[in-house]
């Protein structure tokens, strides 16, 4: 499968995928308003750190080892039963914190204990969750694209679906509970996938873990749980900041900005992690492997800069399509995030690269780092800006680190590829 056929073919889900953010954005926008965005950023948060530490850390290396080891049917499988026992365990665990601690984390979470049972909802399809995400990591290593546009698809219509209604019906809880269920129950429909599938059998995803195994996967695991700790407590800080300097409603501006800004580069950001990942990952030559970055800036760029172009040329009709008139002073934040948008995919196309070649100690520090100069350009940028200094940060954080991955990754990876 080459760039082109996976990117036509992820497209038609990404489309779906973004047409779907697109209506849920609506519906959002007029059900729970801008301080309710800031409440669901802040939730989606801890989900993305509670399911990388409950499992979904190894699921990079898992596509990596499934794609690496195409050849042998034998390492593959003793890859899936590691990673499904792994899963299994720490989901459990988590689930059993999360049950134990569900009032404090309300109180932490969202400063009031009236969210409570949200996060008995988390905790019960947790497992199902973590699940779902490790048998698309499957399917993106086996290269099996349509499987994975489908059960991508289907996921999508599930958090339309359950979201709308929910939202509709409850409100600010609603919507927080479809986000702690809806990837749950696209679960069912990804294993069924998986199990119509020649090379699945239940008993491939279960038993003794291997020593070695776990070994590999480590590296990929300590860079997860690193990326999992340090982007959305980064992101937690900044709409904590914003709500303590100009109101929660501010913050939930931002964060209406950022679900903009992943539903437009949808197409991009999941072709580098359905295509570039697995291909880079089997790419031994150096000389096939800059070939490949070299499509990745020939395509995929300038998709980037035409894509946040077009945005910021619809920025009104898009706020007033999308969201709604209460959510007009974000117009303010459109240029710089778009500008910023750009870099950050110019960044990520070296940054895969290293994800693939596991160089773990170069993607830990370089996670550290600008998780930290995020929050303090935000800071320095709010105070000589004003409110749109939080885009004018991300632009030039990334800005940074695109030159940051220009000379440390092929310096690494000179040494590292013959």
């Amino acid at each position: 499968m080459n760039l082109l056929k996976t990117s036509v073919l992820n497209g038609v889900a990404v489309l779906i995928k973004t047409a779907t953010m697109f209506v849920l954005n609506k519906i959002l926008a007029v059900y729970v308003g801008p301080a309710g965005y800031a409440a669901i950023g802040q939730f989606q948060n801890f989900i993305q750190m509670i399911t990388t530490f409950a499992g979904s850390a190894i699921n990079t290396a898992v596509i990596k080892y499934t794609a690496e080891y195409h050849e042998d049917e034998i390492k593959q499988r003793a890859i899936w039963k590691t990673a499904g026992s792994i899963v299994l365990f720490f989901s459990i665990i988590f689930s059993v914190l999360i049950l134990i601690f569900q009032k404090q984390l309300s109180i932490y979470i969202f400063h009031t204990i009236a969210y409570q049972s949200v996060f008995v909802w988390f905790a019960i399809f947790l497992t199902f969750f973590t699940f779902n995400a490790l048998f698309l990591a499957i399917l993106n290593g086996k290269k099996e694209v349509l499987k994975l546009v489908v059960a991508n698809i289907l996921g999508s219509l599930f958090s339309l679906i359950i979201t709308s209604l929910l939202a509709i019906k409850y409100s600010l809880y609603g919507a927080l509970v479809a986000i702690s269920i809806y990837q749950s129950l696209a679960f069912f429909v990804t294993l069924f996938l998986c199990y119509k599938s020649d090379w699945f059998q239940f008993r491939y995803l279960f038993g003794k873990i291997n020593k070695e195994i776990v070994t590999k996967f480590a590296a990929f695991a300590l860079m997860a749980l690193v990326s999992a700790i340090c982007v959305p407590l980064s992101q937690m800080f900044i709409r904590g900041y914003l709500s303590h300097e100009y109101g929660v409603t501010y913050a939930g501006y931002w964060e209406a900005m950022i679900r903009l800004s992943t539903a437009y580069l949808m197409l991009v950001t999941t072709t580098l992690g359905v295509y570039y990942l697995p291909r880079l990952s089997e790419l031994q030559s150096l000389k096939e492997i800059k070939a490949e970055v070299y499509l990745g800036y020939k395509y995929i760029f300038p998709l980037a800069v035409l894509a946040g172009l077009i945005v910021y040329m619809l920025r009104d009709w898009i706020i007033a399509l999308l969201f709604t008139k209460a959510f007009l002073p974000m117009r303010d934040l459109f240029l710089w995030q778009m500008i910023g948008d750009s870099l950050k995919i110019g960044s990520w196309i070296l940054a895969y690269l290293m994800l693939s070649k596991a160089m773990t100690k170069l993607f830990i520090t370089t996670e550290i780092i600008f998780a930290f100069s995020s929050i303090l350009f935000t800071y320095i940028c709010t105070k000589l800006f004003g409110f749109e200094g939080v885009t004018i940060a991300h632009l030039i954080n990334y800005g940074i680190y695109w030159l940051v991955m220009s000379y440390f990754v092929f310096k690494a990876i000179n040494v590292k590829v013959r």
